[in-house]
């Protein structure tokens, strides 16, 4: 099971290869390579979604037990950079965001807490925002047969998010102790505890509310970054195409969140999703390598500054 994650990456990745071999590796990388410094601003404007979800999840924690947002920020960084870059089927970096928040003074409860009911809101708010995009597509293409196809991507993240709640209803430590064999659970004071401490954050409704609505202003301020990497691209849209393609692609993603990074399926999604609205494979597929460029950009110092702070931490226990 541990190794599925690797097997399926590496599929992944071989789709990807095949999908850019296909249509002309030279013209995708060479229209990539066009967009010259764009590459960077491009990368650079992630960063306001992810301040939008940061702040989102800062807020489901009590206000006395509340950091600041720059080391919320922090977590979130290296969450999304372990999640985006390494084998983890999306798994490895809650644990690890979980662990960051216990060594920084956040009781062990309240940190998986937090992060269990963060899941669970973003996938509420992802539904939400999949419809939206679906409504939004019908008014742009006439291949309505395609649209309802991917309105199949409502059921599949309805269903993740079915099978996260039924994790919490079961008791969020003890499942999670049989799924990752106690690594997680160990992080937990007791189980008890741990549930409670869900369903109390649950009730904070007005915390609830805030989270998600802050949740969906970072779904939309994603489509900023298709926008600007189309311009770049030379094929300029407008807002609706740039709110559907992130949508449908993020909804893409999610129903295939045991393949690390999706890769290969955001690449085939991409290319799917740009025919729906005129745009040719060529640029599709730069659009979604501009994407992993921006992964390695954002995530790969995320990894290195974790690894760093890790190691002297290690040095400093010794």
């Amino acid at each position: 099971m541990r190794r599925l994650p690797t097997v399926l990456g590496l599929l992944g990745l071989g789709l990807a290869t095949c999908l850019v071999l296909w249509q002309g590796w030279s013209g995708v990388l060479s229209r990539l390579a066009g967009t010259g410094i764009g590459l960077l601003w491009i990368s650079l404007f992630h960063v306001v979604p992810m301040a939008l979800n940061t702040r989102a999840w800062q807020l489901l924690l009590p206000g006395a037990r509340r950091r600041p947002l720059g080391w919320f920020a922090w977590i979130f960084w290296v969450r999304e950079s372990v999640n985006g870059l390494l084998p983890v089927a999306r798994l490895g970096g809650e644990a690890v965001a979980a662990r960051l928040m216990v060594k920084g003074g956040v009781r062990a409860g309240l940190s998986i807490a937090s992060l269990v009911v963060r899941l669970t809101l973003t996938l509420v708010t992802q539904v939400v925002f999949t419809l939206l995009g679906l409504l939004l597509l019908l008014f742009r293409t006439t291949d309505h047969a395609a649209v309802l196809r991917l309105a199949l991507l409502v059921p599949a993240t309805a269903a993740v998010l079915l099978a996260l709640l039924a994790v919490q209803r079961a008791g969020v430590a003890g499942l999670g102790a049989r799924i990752l064999r106690g690594r997680f659970a160990a992080l937990a004071d007791d189980s008890l505890s741990l549930d409670r401490t869900v369903r109390r954050l649950y009730r904070r409704r007005r915390a609830v509310f805030a989270c998600c609505g802050w949740q969906l202003a970072g779904w939309v301020a994603g489509a900023g970054e298709i926008w600007l990497a189309a311009f770049y691209l030379g094929y300029p849209m407008g807002p609706v195409d740039a709110v559907a393609l992130e949508s449908l692609s993020q909804a893409i993603s999610t129903a295939a969140f045991l393949i690390p990074g999706a890769l290969g399926v955001q690449e085939a999604g991409f290319v799917g999703l740009g025919a729906l609205v005129g745009m040719g494979p060529e640029v599709a597929l730069a659009l979604a390598l501009s994407r992993r460029v921006r992964d390695l950009v954002l995530y790969g110092p995320g990894l290195l500054v974790w690894q760093a702070v890790e190691l002297r931490r290690i040095r400093r226990d010794a």
